[in-house]
């Protein structure tokens, strides 16, 4: 994931920070520096991490920070907080047409996944507004362009409009908006053309079709692999289109991040979604605020709930977390879980979103084959159904007939019942909003420091509030 780097850098500058007893000026100038060197080497642009340094350094400054109760939490958020502005102190939503359809224009360079990105963009609104978007094949330059769009909109049941690759882009445009129209399209979304490089045959083209279809958004997808190229490359549209949004695609790849952090503080405009994955679904709203958690190695709840809530039956979910604090968790129920588990994506980048867990040395080489989950539910799918519906079942000759019927080695057997004893009693102290015995557990250490403790504190009281209204719904109910 990206940032990857960087968080490790910044942790261990705020680590520094706060091992020291009181924090004089030559600390701060000492952390300073170390988060001057962190941005610059993720490649941040220059004079954004000027004045993003000047700002935390006259923030932090003074008695009432460094003289304060714990001063070096203070700075974490002044820090936290610079982070979260400087790339847009909240998330921009789609802008949309009074009237039917909304317009998008996608455009950007060859390569960064405008035509992939535009597939996510209709899978997500098709998804969460019950729309019914239209695809306007208008690259008709690139080989295989319309092809390739062709392809993505089939994958997730979506029409195009093409014309072939010898009518004038314009034209295309036209008279796909009149089918659009016509049909009753809730959105638009518009393929352009791209280029290897910025040109100004090709920004003429696009402002010929800006005027033409008036669109409500101009969606600048940019490839976050490349850096401060990124930048330059926003500022280049920018200055011919006025574009509106920016999309971050390959943020899950080897890259900095740099451009994440730059494109909003030189350009002015919103990075409004980001991609991570190929997959259609991979598609996120980009929040500052939760950027910056992540940055800093405070995890990403939000986020991971969002994800959960996605995948996630809540009927299933509620009678679920019953039978975790009841201690009745079982076998069946380990199975549902895997397959929702499997749906949210890669579970190192699940584990990541964790309070402390980004640059955990548990996690850091961490590439779960997604083989290993097919392998649990082999070993789980030879049980009996009494043996999962009772896991304290099972004796040395029960797990050699699983390790044969699975097909695997039986210490990997024994290892997955061990495992899953362990999650049990963690998931009971958990949702009993007891992190102590958890912490225990964990040889008395919670992941991610003091953070992640706040952390996996506030949501120990969200869960014990969560009880309670459940409790006193129960008692209503029971009253009628």
């Amino acid at each position: 994931m990206a940032f990857e780097g960087l968080t490790e850098r910044l942790q261990k500058a705020m680590e520094k920070l706060r091992r020291k007893p009181k924090v004089t000026e030559a600390d701060l100038r000492e952390t300073m520096r170390e988060i001057r060197l962190a941005l610059l080497e993720a490649d941040v642009n220059f004079t954004v991490v000027k004045d993003f340094v000047k700002k935390v350094r006259t923030k932090a400054t003074g008695a009432e920070v460094l003289k304060g109760l714990n001063p070096a939490q203070q700075i974490v958020k002044i820090v936290n907080d610079e982070l979260t502005e400087l790339m847009g102190s909240e998330a921009v939503a789609l802008n949309k047409a009074p009237h039917i359809p909304t317009v998008i224009m996608m455009v950007g360079l060859q390569g960064a996944g405008k035509t992939t990105t535009a597939g996510k963009l209709a899978y997500r609104l098709k998804n969460e507004d019950h729309a019914r978007p239209l695809f306007i094949a208008a690259d008709v330059y690139r080989p295989a362009a319309i092809t390739q769009l062709q392809q993505v909109a089939d994958s997730i049941d979506v029409p195009v409009f093409e014309k072939g690759t010898d009518v004038d882009p314009v034209e295309i445009v036209r008279e796909g908006l009149a089918a659009a129209k016509a049909n009753h399209n809730d959105y638009v979304i518009i393929d352009t053309a791209g280029r290897l490089q910025i040109d100004e045959q090709l920004m003429d083209e696009l402002a010929n079709i800006k005027e033409l279809a008036q669109p409500n958004e101009i969606l600048l997808v940019v490839d976050a692999m490349t850096g401060q190229n990124a930048v330059a490359t926003a500022q280049g549209f920018d200055d011919k289109l006025d574009v509106t949004g920016v999309v971050l695609t390959k943020l899950d790849g080897d890259t900095r991040g740099g451009a994440a952090m730059s494109i909003r503080a030189v350009t002015g405009k919103p990075i409004k979604f980001v991609g991570e994955g190929e997959k259609m679904e991979n598609l996120d709203v980009f929040h500052p605020d939760r950027m910056a958690s992540r940055i800093l190695g405070m995890g990403d709840m939000m986020t991971l709930i969002e994800k959960a809530q996605k995948n996630f039956d809540e009927e299933q979910a509620q009678e679920t977390m019953e039978k975790m604090r009841a201690n009745e968790f079982d076998y069946n129920d380990f199975l549902a879980q895997l397959d929702q588990i499997s749906n949210m994506g890669p579970l190192e980048n699940i584990l990541k979103m964790m309070p402390g867990m980004a640059n955990n040395p548990a996690l850091k080489n961490l590439n779960i084959d997604p083989k290993q989950f097919l392998h649990i539910k082999a070993i789980i799918q030879s049980m009996t159904p009494e043996e999962r519906e009772n896991p304290d079942l099972m004796n040395p000759s029960r797990r050699r007939r699983l390790a044969a019927g699975a097909g695997r080695p039986i210490v990997e057997v024994n290892r997955m019942i061990k495992q899953f004893g362990q999650m049990r009693k963690m998931m009971k102290q958990v949702t009993n909003g007891n992190f102590s015995g958890m912490q225990n557990m964990m040889g008395g250490q919670m992941p991610g420091g003091k953070m992640g403790q706040m952390a996996m504190n506030r949501m120990a009281r969200k869960m014990k509030k969560d009880k309670l209204k459940r409790m006193k719904k129960l008692r209503k109910l029971r009253k009628k």
